[in-house]
């Protein structure tokens, strides 16, 4: 083809060709180019610590120590056995019960009522963020002094209608219900302005049409709405899960004046908690990292689950 054309002519389609093979070169290697500083940083911040955990749980290493000994599995096996373990990981799981169904609940329904023709609509909307927005450790110091034992306002809200006073640090279960109304509390509108953004995005044809067809608001929102804000929910569900099970300042701070986080009897120590006691108020890295490596296997499996139920319920 080439020989056929004038010299003119094959002179411009060799001055082209290096141009075409670079401009073909740079559509194919610029997406790669733009998105490797996320991988890179994120190889760096985030995968290298996760294997270098891996590593360290297979040592007995203590903070500060020269040298640290090569254990193996042993550090898994001790862990399988701690009790204190087990303790943290049913409070962990009845404080994520506790605080995420309800919390997933209730920020459908607000989202719902969000979505409606309200006066102000924008500020009521911003204002369900401000919990999210205020301080984590004021938020829990009011928390505690609401569900105190002796002078919290809960106590006298429950004393005033006839019912014994509950103390809330000191009771397992008291304890859980105050630490999952802190997280729901601080994370129900964040999920709900979420939800909002899927609930917004439906297309109004579709409300519409039901409307034509006659079906009402509560018959439109279960069979209309909620399955079309199916893959919003499976990522709150899944999000949720994963900082449901990573609890730590709630249950730290709520701890009396002077007392250890987790409680005295560790009523409510939560996994992390645990860890951070194991790794910076025992010194024992090799421990922590093996507590840390059985959660991040535990979230995975829990929010693997949560993903699966959630794509069966929601139709």
């Amino acid at each position: 083809m080439t020989a056929l054309l004038t010299r003119p002519d094959r002179e411009r389609v060799e001055e082209t060709r290096p141009r075409y093979r670079l401009s073909t070169l740079d559509a194919k290697v610029s997406p790669y180019l733009f998105v490797a500083p996320f991988f890179v940083l994120f190889a760096a911040i985030g995968v290298f610590p996760l294997l270098y955990t891996a590593y360290v749980s297979l040592f007995d290493w203590e903070l500060g120590a020269d040298d640290a000994k090569f254990v193996g599995a042993d550090n898994y096996m001790t862990l399988l056995g701690d009790s204190q373990f087990w303790n943290a990981l049913f409070n962990t799981f009845s404080i994520f019960v506790l605080s995420t169904a309800p919390q997933l609940i209730i920020a459908v329904l607000l989202a719902s009522l969000l979505s409606a023709n309200l006066r102000g609509k924008t500020g009521w909307r911003m204002g369900v963020l401000l919990p999210y927005v205020a301080s984590m450790v004021a938020l829990t110091i009011i928390f505690g002094n609401l569900f105190g034992p002796q002078y919290g306002l809960v106590n006298d809200v429950l004393t005033a209608v006839g019912l014994p006073a509950i103390d809330w640090q000191a009771s397992t279960f008291g304890s859980h219900v105050a630490i999952a109304s802190m997280v729901n509390w601080r994370w129900t509108g964040y999920n709900a302005l979420i939800v909002l953004a899927a609930m917004l995005a439906i297309p109004r044809e579709v409300i519409e049409a039901s409307v034509v067809d006659g079906a009402g608001p509560i018959r439109r929102f279960f069979s209309i709405t909620l399955p079309m804000l199916k893959p919003t929910l499976i990522f709150v569900v899944v999000t949720s899960t994963i900082g449901g099970l990573q609890i730590f300042t709630e249950p730290l701070l709520f701890a009396p004046a002077g007392g250890s986080g987790g409680g005295s009897v560790h009523q409510y120590q939560t996994v992390v908690l645990y860890m951070y006691q194991s790794a910076f108020q025992q010194f024992d890295l090799g421990y922590a990292s093996t507590i840390a490596w059985m959660l991040f296997l535990i979230v995975i499996l829990v929010a693997g689950l949560n993903f699966w139920l959630t794509r069966k319920s929601v139709r």
